[in-house]
């Protein structure tokens, strides 16, 4: 049984939460892991078809900065200040993705950390810049959503592609990543 001395216990999980411990892991690994390994299939399946890749590509970073920046730019409350000057819904959203990220896979967690810190930090640029970084990330919105449109133009599948990217938007570094790792032969 594992060992747990929070607060002056007894250094051991109580049976209960053992069992509940258990539960919770046989149900991730039947539930969680196959629906992501769904996801990434899904998503794989859907970059097939894109007829200009290079333009695709280029338009999902600007589309993420675009869309962490709109939610960094949003009003927080009071107690988010407190915490860290940095805590914000765009801080919160990428904390929760790389909280995601570790969840599926280690190595695909570690490697996609440079780019989720480089987010990061072009959106604390931003904030201290004279842009506007609410009108800056609607720009970078409006142009990766353009992007997404023109790498899929001509594939015959129109905006309902388009609207499918938008919403595996933080699966795509990850798919390419695990794309770029097969090729390098890392198990992921």
């Amino acid at each position: 049984m594992a060992s747990f001395a929070l607060f002056g216990g007894s250094g051991r999980l109580p049976k209960a939460a053992s069992v509940y411990h258990r539960k919770f892991c046989r149900y991730f690994v039947k539930e969680v892991m196959p629906e992501t390994d769904r996801w990434l299939e899904d998503f794989g399946k859907s970059q097939e078809d894109i007829p200009h890749a290079p333009v695709y590509w280029l338009a999902v970073p600007i589309t993420i900065l675009g869309t962490v920046g709109f939610l960094w730019s949003l009003p927080v409350p009071n107690e988010f200040r407190e915490i860290s000057p940095v805590l914000n819904w765009g801080s919160a959203f990428l904390l929760s993705a790389v909280v995601y990220y570790f969840i599926i896979s280690l190595p695909l967690a570690f490697g996609i950390l440079p780019f989720v810190v480089a987010v990061a930090g072009f959106e604390l640029w931003l904030q201290f810049s004279t842009f506007s970084a609410l009108h800056a990330s609607i720009g970078l919105i409006a142009g990766g959503l353009l992007g997404l449109a023109m790498g899929r133009a001509g594939s015959g599948r129109g905006i309902a592609a388009v609207l499918n990217d938008v919403q595996h938007i933080m699966i795509a570094p990850v798919w390419l990543l695990s794309v770029l790792y097969r090729k390098l032969g890392i198990p992921h």
